[in-house]
């Protein structure tokens, strides 16, 4: 198990410290409350993402029209 800070998993995704925030708050990502620190288990992370692209990859696919 890695737990990474909001500023490491800012960091690895390429994203704003505020918006991984912004995420966790609205339960977007997986994430738990270590004291007054946001902590994220990079594990559940991976998976979060997986999912949301396997989403959006069965999406585009049922979205594209019948060849004829």
């Amino acid at each position: 198990m890695i737990i990474v800070t909001a500023k490491e998993l800012g960091q690895y995704l390429k994203l704003s410290e505020s918006t991984i925030y912004k995420l966790a708050t609205n339960g977007e990502i997986p994430s738990f409350r270590l004291g007054d620190s946001w902590r994220f288990d990079m594990e559940e992370i991976f998976q979060t993402i997986r999912g949301a692209k396997d989403k959006q990859d069965f999406d585009a696919k049922n979205s594209m029209p019948a060849k004829r």
